[in-house]
């Protein structure tokens, strides 16, 4: 069995070297950018955010939306942000009596509205529920962003913005994933209240 300690050093070499492959992302930074300059626009016209995905992604939808909604480096106001796995016991009755690929997509019926954004995590871009729930953020009018692999799934067909980590190997991309969305979520806090 291998030793921890080698073990770590191999997988903090892993993580580096997609963070040194994101620095010769021009195109995704720049998408980056785009993207951030859109969530300002949302918020100074008064609307929000919401965030989607499963498992560990849903983790950082909440952890994302968390540093909207309360705060990252700037004590100011709260930004409405929202991740919309959060209310179990919609996610349990909806899954039961229609379908867990239906979970995100009524609630984007129910509360997206035009400009508002949605920003879906699927490390493969291959989840059910949150492409429908891009889906639907598309046809109401409002911007959609995904953040997921080096795949080339279906999620790509229904984003406005598209954040690609250089890597297929799950851990790497969700370290990825939460990486730019800090230093998303630091530049629109700073951008608006700085």
């Amino acid at each position: 069995m291998i030793e921890l300690k080698v073990l770590a050093v191999e997988k903090i070499n892993a993580a580096q070297k997609v963070k040194n492959a994101l620095l010769k992302e021009t195109e995704l930074l720049e998408t980056l950018q785009e993207l951030g300059a859109q969530i300002k626009q949302c918020y100074e016209k008064g609307g929000k955010v919401l965030f989607c995905g499963n498992g560990g992604s849903a983790a950082d939808a909440q952890h994302l939306a968390a540093e909207l909604s309360g705060r990252f480096y700037l004590d100011r106001k709260p930004l409405h942000a929202e991740a919309l796995h959060v209310n179990t016991s919609y996610l349990t009755a909806t899954a039961n009596d229609y379908s867990f690929g239906q979970v995100y997509s009524r609630l984007i019926e129910a509360q997206g509205k035009k400009g508002d954004i949605l920003i879906g995590l699927s490390t493969s871009g291959n989840s059910e529920n949150v492409i429908k729930a891009l889906e639907k953020a598309k046809m109401k009018g409002m911007t959609t962003a995904g953040f997921t692999g080096a795949f080339n799934g279906p999620m790509e067909e229904y984003c406005d913005f598209l954040i690609k980590i250089p890597s297929q190997d799950t851990p790497r991309i969700q370290e990825g994933h939460i990486l730019l969305g800090h230093i998303l979520c630091e530049w629109v806090e700073g951008a608006l209240f700085g």
